[in-house]
């Protein structure tokens, strides 16, 4: 491989990615890069060769890593990017602060940011997949958002810039975000911190918050994640398609579809990146075959097949 510029951050080769993931399955990064900060993040990018691939990987907590790893640069964010501020009606976070952190920080200074407490994964995996629960969404509340692009500029985006839709918007590619500014309403702390309370209670009582997953596999074909409200409708959300095609609890491997909430996709504690994904694409054929709705993931899945795949 190409030589790697100097950097004030940490580079290891070879890196493991299986305990960097919530569902610890996968093969190694190639290179996994830690900057130190965004400026050194910068200078790693733009003086690293443009066929060098890089990919940013957060907490893992949406990510199906595959058994053969991934090749080129991995970076993922760490204390230099996890930071939390309260400024007035706005609330800034750097993409490796946790949501649930945000919410708390936000909701503890009487600002509202209370539909991150429940969603898994940091800050920037949330603004780049418009993460969303209980009928709000990143679109909703979003400023601005600062990033690194792959030609190692530092720039601001907008909501216009990242053209947000339904667990999607348009980073840049090879992009990574740094941090994001929220527009928080205000709130009393004591209300902000019931509500979620009872947010995390009501996650406890539907969905397997003791097993190995990455939150939900398959995007609602209805192009909406559930509110929570008593008028929802769940004729065309994922679980509803799952547990119609008979698939609830379907195993493969150490792999299964959860008892408790069918589109969640769950390691029992053997399962490989093949298990796994090979499992999702058997549950999106049946759905399809029982249905005709083709289901989409939304766990993100990259990297290599393994030698078996």
């Amino acid at each position: 491989m190409t030589e790697l510029p100097q950097t004030r951050g940490k580079l290891t080769p070879q890196r493991p990615l299986s305990d960097l993931t919530w569902l610890r399955v996968g093969g190694p990064a190639q290179w996994l890069f830690q900057p130190a900060d965004a400026d050194d993040l910068a200078a790693f990018l733009r003086d690293l060769p443009g066929d060098v691939p890089v990919f940013p990987i957060g907490v893992g907590s949406n990510l199906i890593v595959r058994d053969g790893g991934i090749g080129g640069v991995v970076i993922r964010l760490g204390r230099g990017f996890n930071h939390i501020r309260v400024e007035g009606d706005h609330v800034v976070a750097g993409a490796a602060a946790l949501d649930a952190h945000v919410a708390r920080k936000a909701a503890a200074a009487g600002r509202d940011l209370t539909f991150l407490r429940t969603i898994p994964g940091a800050i920037g995996g949330a603004v780049r997949m418009n993460a969303g629960c209980y009928g709000r969404y990143v679109a909703d509340h979003l400023v601005q958002a600062r990033a690194v692009t792959r030609a190692g500029e530092i720039v601001t985006l907008t909501p216009a810039d990242l053209n947000f839709g339904y667990r999607h918007s348009d980073l840049p590619p090879g992009a990574v975000i740094v941090e994001a500014c929220f527009a928080a309403p205000a709130g009393e702390p004591a209300a902000l911190e019931a509500a979620m309370a009872d947010q995390l209670a009501r996650r406890d009582v539907t969905q397997p918050t003791r097993d190995r997953s990455a939150g939900s596999t398959f995007r609602n074909p209805s192009g909406a994640s559930s509110t929570g409200r008593a008028d929802d409708v769940h004729d065309l959300k994922a679980w509803k398609l799952i547990d119609a095609a008979g698939l609830r609890g379907a195993r493969l491997g150490g792999a299964q579809m959860s008892e408790k909430h069918p589109n969640f996709l769950i390691n029992t504690g053997t399962a490989t990146a093949a298990d796994l994904e090979k499992l999702g694409e058997r549950v999106r054929k049946k759905v399809y075959d029982s249905s005709g709705i083709k289901l989409e993931w939304e766990i993100m899945r990259v990297g290599d097949p393994g030698a078996d795949q």
